[in-house]
């Protein structure tokens, strides 16, 4: 018997061989106002359209807190039925988060199925996942979202189970109970596949170290612009499209600074509001990237209706995943669609820089400042390399900032920037380390 779990993402939570309709519903609770709400509205109108579904209407309530039936009152409930039949909708996407059982109610309540923002978001990266780390992260995502709601049915896209429950197997084993074996047989596989995966990338990640390259990470919010800041920089070629969630795989470049030294730039996976906690366990290894790089390029769109918002989500998931401990530099992306409000917010945040990728405007800002930051994490040293070492002067040349040489008959006499791994590779030509001299040299610079 077929096993719709096995198949890499083959069923997902919206069909999209049609245009579904699709009633939002958002509940203001103590805490955040109307307006807090119709934003996050919003955003999940923008998930639903990028998902493939057309949202036909919007019902909203406040409440002191969550029906544990219906999330909503019984009452709305009736009147969210209502709403349903008159504008012919197939399926009410909550903007909260459900538990099985209230997701359960409803869709016995309403007739059709009921979903929250969880299931939109990883619907959109099931159709977005296209390497084979990036399916296998969303499919254990998905897995583990599907597997409590196996008892009571969950959403109608899980049409397998709907009507198997109290099926039976040979020996008196129902459907629900092979289902959930063969669900967290699959997880484990899946988990084993990615630890492998995460074994992988960190000889990658070994190699690239010991390179002495410094590695720099563009984190930010979905749709802000970072793999085109990625293109503009390195010509990456990285898909670029006006959605949500456009692309989730990493990408990884080589940069050359204003002065000289390379650097490795990653693009990463955009972050959104409330982004699924599964999905971030599911990512980890992929977003490590963040947790271990030597800067982080925070890139906010300066043009959308509330940066202050994007750049708090954000920062959300750095803290879940230990990236909130790397320096970061917020660059205002998107300037040329509002100049004033990107130099408004670059006053409101010192330090930070306001550019447009697609116009190049603000670039060169961007990497001097970038080429700073890096410099103020290094140390200044002096090294001695005999001539006969050529292959280390050009190493010394190639992966530091050279602040002064002086020649004599036997070698060169070298103070530079050099990062940790350079240094480590060097240390046998360090004379003297200078980094009280150096942190000197850049305060007067």
């Amino acid at each position: 018997m077929s096993n719709p779990y096995s198949e890499a993402l083959g069923a997902t939570l919206i069909d999209r061989t049609i245009r579904e309709r699709i009633v939002l519903v958002g509940v203001t609770l103590p805490g955040s106002t109307e307006d807090d709400t119709e934003a996050s509205l919003d955003e999940l109108e923008l998930l639903v359209d990028t998902a493939g579904a057309d949202v036909m209407a919007r019902l909203v309530q406040r409440r002191d807190a969550p029906d544990h039936t219906f999330f909503i009152g019984k009452g709305k409930a009736e009147e969210l039925r209502t709403l349903c039949l008159a504008v012919d909708a197939d399926t009410v996407v909550f903007d909260n988060e459900l538990n099985p059982a209230q997701q359960f109610q409803l869709e016995k309540l309403l007739g059709r199925t009921a979903i929250d923002r969880t299931a939109v978001i990883l619907d959109i990266f099931a159709q977005n996942a296209h390497t084979l780390e990036g399916r296998a992260q969303v499919e254990l995502a998905l897995l583990r979202y599907r597997l409590p709601r196996l008892r009571r049915g969950g959403s109608a896209k899980l049409s397998q189970q709907r009507g198997g429950v109290g099926a039976r197997f040979g020996g008196g084993e129902t459907k629900i109970e092979v289902d959930r074996r063969r669900i967290n047989r699959r997880i484990r596989s899946l988990e084993s596949e990615l630890r492998e995966l995460a074994s992988t990338r960190a000889l990658q990640r070994k190699s690239r170290s010991r390179s002495g390259l410094a590695e720099v990470t563009i984190v930010g919010y979905t749709n802000a612009g970072k793999s085109t800041l990625l293109n503009r920089l390195t010509q990456a070629g990285v898909l670029t499209e006006d959605r949500l969630f456009a692309t989730l795989d990493p990408t990884t470049r080589r940069l050359s600074l204003p002065g000289g030294e390379p650097v490795l730039l990653t693009d990463t996976v955009g972050f959104v509001r409330r982004l699924p906690h599964g999905l971030i366990e599911a990512f980890k290894g992929t977003l490590e990237v963040a947790a271990t790089a030597d800067q982080l390029v925070h890139v906010v769109d300066a043009s959308a209706a509330d940066p202050e918002g994007q750049i708090a989500a954000v920062r959300e998931v750095l803290a879940e995943i230990d990236a909130d401990r790397v320096p970061e530099l917020i660059v205002f992306n998107k300037s040329d669609l509002d100049p004033t409000g990107a130099a408004d917010l670059v006053a409101d945040h010192p330090g930070s820089v306001a550019v447009s990728a697609v116009t190049g405007d603000g670039i060169e800002l961007m990497l001097a400042t970038l080429g700073d930051r890096l410099r103020s994490l290094t140390e200044i040293v002096e090294l001695f390399v005999p001539w006969e070492r050529g292959d280390v002067l050009a190493s010394v040349h190639r992966e530091g900032q050279i602040v002064s040489t002086v020649d004599d008959a036997h070698g060169q006499r070298v103070r530079v920037r050099l990062s940790d791994a350079s240094l480590g590779r060097l240390r046998e030509f360090v004379l003297v380390s200078d980094g009280d001299a150096g942190e000197n040299d850049h305060r007067d610079r």
